[in-house]
């Protein structure tokens, strides 16, 4: 009887399912943005897809995220339970601010999703195309301004992007850095500014109701559903696109980075996850494992490069 019950014991155990993890999420940033959104909506689809029992988003807001990555690496090495959420807008922090802790200090899962900027100006501008404004730009670049989010941030990066593969001198454009999407909106609206750069999404309602001219899109493809040229269509050779990313702690293993690779996977091909991105706008743009890290080290290298360019970073 005592084998019997044991041999039903063992055969039973491996009918169980796993045990779902729990994580704990960082959100560099103030609730409402773009960092947050992503952890929260991850917070929903671990926990309705049975991926996690539990999942807590705590925001840690400041200086593009450096501070949240800071407490992050500090507090939760070997930790396999904490998440941070990250992305193009912390490269550009890290090196502005010459933060002490940068992304090699954590453990890169996966891009999750991605936006494309968009340069836009009001409806009554004299510019009608992109082509115009880089006219403007190559006869007097400071004559043109550029209203965006914050010096060194992913706008800022596509502007000096623009100007040099115009042949401008990027330490010369005329970059008017805001707080929020709204004072931007607000400048770029009233012609405070000559053009405004930002998310696509930021100017979609204004860009649809005709209130803004769409110039063009920092896609390398024209986007469907999406009525304005790219970039490149336009002679200048500059794709951006403003990514958001899923990093674990500093010291974990192997093993437990393989298991939160799959949690992830798990994440991104739920029905919940695919829905959800329809009804943001985000683009699906999943990347892990070494091409991700391959493409994080290429993307970290560029922007170092153009904020030399713009004179931010030695």
């Amino acid at each position: 009887m005592k084998k019997l019950f044991l041999a039903a014991l063992v055969a039973g155990s491996f009918s169980l399912p796993a045990v779902a993890a729990d994580y704990t999420i960082i959100a560099p940033a103030n609730p409402g943005g773009g960092w947050d959104q992503t952890a929260r909506t991850i917070q929903t689809v671990l926990q309705q897809e049975g991926i996690s029992r539990s999942v807590q988003v705590q925001n840690v807001p400041g200086a593009g995220g450096t501070i949240g990555l800071a407490q992050f690496a500090s507090q939760s090495r070997g930790n396999p339970n904490a998440l941070i959420i990250g992305g193009y807008v912390m490269v550009g922090a890290i090196l502005t601010n010459n933060a002490p802790v940068t992304l090699t200090d954590v453990t890169p899962i996966a891009r999750l999703t991605g936006e494309y900027e968009a340069i836009v100006v009001p409806a009554s501008s004299p510019f009608q195309t992109i082509g115009d404004l880089i006219e403007a730009l190559k006869q007097n670049p400071g004559s043109v301004s550029w209203g965006g989010g914050s010096a060194g941030g992913t706008d800022h990066i596509l502007v000096g992007q623009i100007a040099k593969a115009a042949g401008v001198d990027p330490t010369k454009i005329n970059y008017i850095a805001f707080s929020g999407g709204g004072e931007a909106l607000a400048a770029i609206l009233g012609s405070q500014v000559s053009a405004g750069v930002s998310g696509y999404g930021e100017f979609e309602s204004q860009i649809l109701s005709g209130t803004l001219r769409l110039l063009a899109i920092s896609s390398a493809e024209r986007i469907e559903g999406i009525d304005g040229p790219t970039l490149k269509e336009s002679g200048l050779d500059v794709v951006v696109e403003n990514w958001r990313m899923v990093a674990a702690a500093p010291g974990i293993t192997d093993e437990q980075k393989d298991a939160i690779t799959a949690d992830i996977e798990k994440l991104v091909t739920s029905a919940s996850w695919q829905e959800t991105l329809k009804t943001k706008g985000w683009q699906d743009t999943y990347l892990a494992g070494p091409a991700f890290e391959a493409q994080l080290a290429e993307d970290i290298a560029t922007t170092e490069a153009t904020l030399k360019d713009i004179g931010l970073v030695k």
